[in-house]
């Protein structure tokens, strides 16, 4: 695919948006999101209907490509959104929302918005468990930013934002903002994220001793005495995760809300997980994320993670 270039038509014409946006979501035909029927769909072209308007012979419903979508009755024009999610998505270390509100011309809380909702888009359901086959996954948490004064006698990170990872070596990558660290809530994410015949990489870290005898295999490299490899055991990939997603809430983002974490952190991951393709193909695949995630103003402001 040949890369974007930000003078290309669907990003400065909302007929070409829209015309993007229907062959990405409906690319055997328009799609009713009312009923779901794929037959007897019309496109209205009369001077008294809004471009892009269709109408279901079932339900008798009239539609456009946005409805049932995070873009669902915004005010923006379509092919800012379309440039948006290009922008944020060709970013290795994500986007501002005030960089984006001085690219697009558009208020600093329209663009933070703008970013929220194509976050919401990158969000994928779990595509079935981690390492199945025998796999390789690494696991390892991280901490973020401040979560309010040390409590007495607590030490590390106990008052920062924590997130805990799990990579498959040469697949994908999962982040959890979690509530802390503990082998109860460590256990339940890997018992319910990890295959139970993949091998199991860890540092020393206590919390991973009891779960990790559940799959085929635990290999632990112990950071405390210097060691980081040894062999085939290591946590290198989840290091390397953890480093851009540092650099970038550092570098690009500096605060993030506790209430916000995750949203960001599903940004990252759906960043890795499209790493082998091109920033355009990354783009239409954050675009296919956009249906039935409808987000309004009142949710993020809210401090709701989804």
């Amino acid at each position: 695919m040949a890369p974007a270039l930000f003078t290309d038509k669907r990003f400065t014409d909302d007929d070409a948006a829209r015309q993007h946006l229907e062959a990405i979501r409906w690319p055997e035909g328009p799609v009713c999101p009312h009923c779901g029927a794929v037959d007897r769909q019309s496109k209205l072209e009369g001077k008294s209907h809004r471009p892009g308007l269709h109408f279901c012979g079932h339900c008798r419903k009239q539609y456009t490509v946005t409805v049932g979508t995070v873009f669902e009755r915004s005010k923006v024009a379509l092919h800012k959104w379309v440039l948006a999610t290009h922008l944020i998505c060709s970013s290795k270390k994500g986007m501002s929302a005030h960089q984006l509100h001085r690219l697009l011309g558009v208020t600093y809380k329209t663009a933070w918005f703008m970013a929220h909702r194509i976050r919401e888009a990158m969000a994928d359901a779990p595509n079935g468990p981690l390492g199945a086959g025998g796999g390789t996954v690494e696991a390892d948490e991280t901490y973020w930013g401040n979560n309010g004064k040390q409590r007495p006698g607590a030490r590390g990170g106990d008052h920062k934002m924590k997130v805990f990872s799990l990579v498959e070596r040469d697949g994908e990558v999962r982040s959890f903002h979690v509530p802390n660290v503990t082998a109860k809530t460590l256990s339940e994410v890997l018992e319910n994220q990890v295959a139970q015949d993949a091998h199991l990489m860890t540092d020393d870290a206590g919390q991973y001793k009891k779960v990790g005898q559940q799959f085929a295999s635990h290999e632990v490299v112990n950071h405390s005495a210097g060691e980081y490899s040894r062999g085939n055991a290591h946590t290198n990939t989840i290091e390397g995760f953890f480093s851009i997603l540092k650099r970038g809430l550092v570098g690009t983002f500096h605060h993030v809300g506790e209430q916000h974490l995750q949203r960001y952190v599903h940004e990252f991951d759906f960043r890795y997980n499209t790493r082998k393709v091109s920033d355009a193909e990354r783009s239409e695949n954050a675009l296919k994320g956009i249906t039935g995630k409808r987000l309004t103003y009142r949710r993020p402001c809210a401090g709701q993670t989804p």
